[in-house]
């Protein structure tokens, strides 16, 4: 693709990487057929290749609208046209540099800016998002059913692991995950004590970022991961910590990636760096472990489908991992249709496109269920809450099926 960057953008910090993964693009229209917004929509600007038009057009010169700010909103960041690229075009990280220009270019309404902000501020704060969980609970009987079945149980919780092994790894704590599903991270650090392994929970580490990345609130994200790093190395320091363990999909993409956005920081790129190197998602470390000396090998009656997030398999590069980890323990899987499709989830776009969120919503649960399934398992915290608002059989994390087996 020939591209002519005006020199505003072309000396600016992104400058040249977008100019190369443009370059990249051969407009060749693999993705549209893998892109859930355009097989929604039907539109060229709602496809990967329209977008990447877009950002071409703004990066040399053209005038930014809010026609290009809305194309770029209804991207899910999903990431499924980079798997089926085949000249390797980054596209999630040309989407990041178009909307960092839009977002300054096009004013949003005041309604747009209210939310957005509401989003930015509660959901990575446990301080306000759970007590706002705490009242919904006991508002239950008077929400709707969709409200309802997102919201925690008040089940007791277990015990952490008390047990002090020699090895040793850290958990990524994250901010809506402890209060929705803090089973959770429960379940994986009893999996690792059985194999020997203690899983820390580290004070003041938080959010990973990616929520307000996605909002295009840059600053605040850099914050959250610096955070996180100050919180986790003086434990690396020591030495001894063996991974840092994330149970959502989604968080592990990003912190995979923190290398990537802090390596211009002085202060924190070497530090992102063995971050990012360290980041593992629960998939890869249980799969390095013995796991099938604690199973009894029988095969299991329950017809289990997967739901593979897209960060899973498209972020990081994990497609069929877990399913694969399933079916050697034992697990009849249930085909699912269009397994690389968007469930609509995406971090906060189901609040902020509602319309399309709920369409890929219904069109995963009606895959997921097509092969009459006793139970999905997933691996993301925003996929599980999503999908167990509609279904009609129980969704949980793999992980947590896995614990269950363990002790029964």
């Amino acid at each position: 693709m020939y591209v002519n960057i005006i020199p505003e953008y072309k000396q600016a910090e992104f400058g040249e990487e977008a100019e190369k993964i443009l370059r990249t693009c051969v407009h060749c229209g693999f993705c549209l057929a893998t892109c859930p917004t355009y097989q929604l929509l039907g539109n060229e600007l709602d496809s990967p290749r329209g977008r990447i038009y877009l950002i071409k057009n703004l990066l040399e010169g053209e005038p930014v609208t809010e026609n290009t700010q809305l194309h770029l909103d209804r991207c899910l960041t999903c990431r499924a046209c980079e798997t089926t690229c085949p000249s390797g075009v980054q596209y999630g990280k040309l989407v990041d540099i178009g909307r960092k220009i839009v977002e300054h270019s096009v004013k949003r309404s005041i309604g747009s800016r209210v939310k957005r902000s509401l989003l930015k501020t509660v959901l990575p704060n446990p301080k306000l998002f759970n007590p706002l969980v705490d009242v919904g609970q006991k508002l239950k009987p008077l929400l709707p059913r969709s409200m309802t079945k997102v919201l925690p149980d008040l089940n007791q919780l277990g015990q952490w692991p008390t047990d002090q092994h020699v090895r040793k790894m850290i958990v990524l704590e994250g901010c809506v995950q402890p209060k929705l599903t803090p089973e959770t991270n429960l379940a994986a650090a009893k999996v690792l004590d059985k194999l020997g392994i203690s899983l820390l929970r580290v004070t003041g580490s938080g959010c990973c970022g990616a929520l307000t990345h996605h909002l295009n609130d840059e600053e605040s994200a850099l914050i959250a991961m610096k955070q996180n790093i100050d919180a986790w190395w003086p434990h690396i320091e020591k030495g001894g910590v063996e991974a840092i363990v994330i149970t959502a999909s989604g968080c592990g993409t990003e912190i995979k990636q923190y290398g990537y956005y802090l390596k211009h920081d002085p202060l924190y790129s070497d530090r992102a760096q063995q971050i990012s190197h360290l980041a593992k998602d629960v998939s890869e470390v249980i799969a390095q472990l013995p796991i099938e000396s604690l199973l009894s090998g029988e095969k299991i009656d329950e017809r289990i489908a997967f739901h593979a997030p897209c960060s899973l398999q498209h972020g990081q590069k994990l497609k069929g991992f877990v399913e694969s980890l399933l079916q050697q323990w034992g697990a009849q899987l249930t085909p699912v249709p269009d397994a690389h499709l968007c469930c609509g989830s995406a971090g906060t776009y189901s609040i902020l496109q509602p319309e399309i969120s709920k369409k890929l919503q219904a069109n995963k649960i009606k895959a997921l269920e097509s092969g009459r399934p006793d139970l999905i398992l997933t691996a993301n915290i925003g996929c599980q809450t999503h999908l167990h608002g509609v279904s009609s059989v129980p969704v949980i994390h793999w992980i947590e099926w896995l614990a269950s087996r363990l002790e029964s």
